[in-house]
């Protein structure tokens, strides 16, 4: 049978390997790793295999089940993001049934044990049905369906570090207390931190790693999320922090673990890459054409890292990559919104304790009803779920809490003429991007505020003319709606830049300035116009830079509008936190946007403010 699954874990349990390891690993310098070109290309691998070594006695054989970004999805995700090839498929009630399935097969195959993995951002970017409760849902699903390990992500930091603590280790809420009425214990798992340390003391600020045994044979999981986090993450909540290199802080880990006898290693890292083979559906265990961050990152480790379960991209594959020596890397990652799961099975050599294989396969989290011909059953635009594969447990946690935020999601806050979209012109410019722009900007106006930048990662869907549903008549919007574009609960805030520090601001969207690693085009509201040049040298690529038709001068003052997240320097954004004078706006974005919603019938985005030239 599958090894008996621990539900009421504690945070002692985990910590006396790992604490000793802490101490140690503080006073090991960063081993400097190279890294090679992210050049390569990896053939199709359906599922993918990696054999490591020739076993030499008696094996034993473990499950992984591992998925990523699920992003408070108590629902099945809608629209595109809810398909898998066509297939509906996601949310909790429906992952949790694929998770019992997959064990229970995996028990029948005679796998002694299995342990549930999630690479990262199980929370923040969450749908209102989690997000207005501080992510406590999420949580509370996830410890229901029996997840043992996960890493941080980038979001679980972003209402900061103090109440990512509070996530893992429960109370209510400083601020909105607990809203159900029945407290909050925490995450039932170890969220694993390895490379995130306080700056007071250089250790980790959450565990580095736990162990698991199986059958006698121990396997390290450490955990952490990508070193670019700082720059998508509100600074003001990670000021005590470092993010450190993952591979360096990887490797440094492994070499304080052999020292405690362990050979077979997972790496659990929000970080990944993405395959592409177009025009045909993606396979979702495939590996075809592959490239990203994770590629260099895996070249870089330990080859006790045998296995590397991987998120953020929100793309699913199953890869044989090259690690350090050349050998064979089994890298996994599940898509988002729980609408995969990575099934890996690893053999392990109980002589050498030595990971012998390992498999893995993306397994789609079904959760519709298919019509006599095959095909997925549709009502009113939306796949028909099929209750035979709804999880009682979870339906009860999330029943509670649909009930619960219902009168506020499916309240009509405003109307638009057409669907407001976050597709972009070739400058990068949405027609939603235009539009909260413009929404900061009347929410701000009476307090003089003239131009407003939104930063396009901070847009998290479009708003469609058709009924959602909520039930309301095509055209109306619901506040649900709204929150799922914007559910990061950021401060609007106006501050003075003169006008040469605009330009300064405009010239940061491309990599080269300023320190700006990634190209970034802020979206602009009414009036504002300029001109860029994608092969102009960096610090000059913008210019013809007006509003209201007149020439910006360098030497005014301008009142300019933002979220917080920006003025704080996020994404980049370092010339965003030199304004003067900063003014905070009542509430957060989210009720800008419902305001300028509801003050009459919005149409989208013109599209027209940004030029790009060549």
């Amino acid at each position: 049978m599958a090894q008996p699954r621990a539900r009421g874990w504690r945070f002692a349990q985990h910590l006396a390997v790992p604490a000793l390891a802490v101490a140690v690993v503080a006073l090991l310098p960063l081993a400097k790793t190279g890294t090679a070109e992210s050049t390569d290309r990896w053939t199709p691998l359906t599922p993918a295999k990696v054999s490591f070594t020739q076993k030499t006695g008696k094996t034993t054989t473990a499950q992984i089940l591992g998925f990523n970004d699920f992003h408070g999805n108590i629902d099945p995700p809608t629209g595109s993001g809810g398909l898998i090839n066509g297939t509906p498929a996601g949310g909790a009630e429906y992952l949790s049934t694929y998770l019992t399935k997959l064990r229970n097969a995996a028990a029948k195959e005679g796998v002694h044990d299995s342990d549930t993995v999630v690479a990262g951002d199980s929370i923040g970017a969450s749908p209102l049905v989690s997000a207005a409760f501080h992510d406590e849902p999420a949580i509370e699903v996830l410890n229901k369906m029996g997840v043992d390990i996960s890493s941080v992500g980038n979001h679980e930091f972003d209402e900061g570090v103090t109440e990512l603590k509070r996530i893992q280790f429960g109370g209510c809420h400083p601020v909105d207390g607990c809203q159900d009425g029945d407290g909050f214990s925490g995450a039932n798992f170890p969220y694993l931190a390895a490379n995130v340390t306080n700056k007071s003391n250089g250790l980790p600020v959450l565990l580095p790693f736990t162990i698991r045994f199986y059958e006698g044979v121990p396997v390290a999981y450490v955990g952490m999320t990508l070193e670019a986090t700082p720059g998508i993450v509100n600074p003001a909540g990670i000021k005590t922090v470092d993010f450190k290199d993952e591979v360096e802080t990887a490797n440094q880990y492994s070499t304080i673990l052999k020292w405690l006898g362990i050979r077979s290693m997972v790496l659990v890292i929000h970080e990944g890459g993405a395959q592409s083979s177009p025009p045909a559906p993606l396979d979702p265990s495939g590996c075809a054409n592959f490239a990203g961050p994770i590629t260099d990152i895996v070249k870089g480790l330990d080859p006790a890292y045998g296995v590397v379960i991987s998120g953020h991209t929100h793309r699913f594959y199953t890869c044989d990559l090259p690690n350090s020596s050349g050998a064979s890397t089994l890298v996994t990652s599940a898509g988002t919104a729980g609408t995969l799961v990575t099934d890996v099975r690893v053999t392990l050599d109980k002589k050498t304790r030595k990971f012998v294989d390992a498999s893995a396969t993306n397994v789609i989290v079904e959760n519709g009803v298919k019509n006599p011909d095959g095909t997925w059953k549709i009502e009113n635009g939306v796949p028909v779920r099929n209750p035979d594969l709804v999880d009682p447990k979870i339906k009860k946690i999330a029943d509670k809490y649909r009930t619960a935020v219902a009168p506020i999601a499916n309240k009509v806050v405003g109307t638009i003429t057409a669907d407001i979209t976050t597709s972009t012109t070739a400058a990068g410019e949405s027609s939603m991007g235009d539009v909260i722009a413009d929404a900061q900007l009347a929410y701000t106006k009476s307090a003089g505020a003239q131009i407003a930048f939104m930063n396009p990662g901070g847009i998290r869907a479009a708003i469609t003319y058709a009924n959602s549903p909520g039930g309301e008549a095509p055209g109306q919007v619901t506040y649900g709606e709204c929150f799922t574009v914007q559910p990061f609960n950021n401060l609007v805030v106006t501050q003075s830049f003169t006008g040469a520090q605009i330009k300064d601001v405009l010239e940061q969207q491309f990599v080269g300035f300023g320190g700006q690693t990634v190209q970034r085009i802020l979206q602009v509201s009414a009036g504002l116009t300029y001109t860029y040049s994608a092969s102009a040298a960096a610090g000059s690529k913008v210019s013809d830079i007006r509003l209201n038709g007149t020439p910006i001068d360098p030497a005014a003052t301008y009142l300019v509008t933002t979220n917080d997240f920006l003025a704080n320097g996020g994404d980049g954004f370092t010339n965003l936190a030199k304004g003067t004078g900063r003014v905070t706006a009542p509430g957060f974005d989210v009720d800008a946007l419902v305001a300028y919603l509801g003050a009459a019938p919005v149409t989208p985005g013109p599209q027209n403010r940004i030029t790009r030239i060549a």
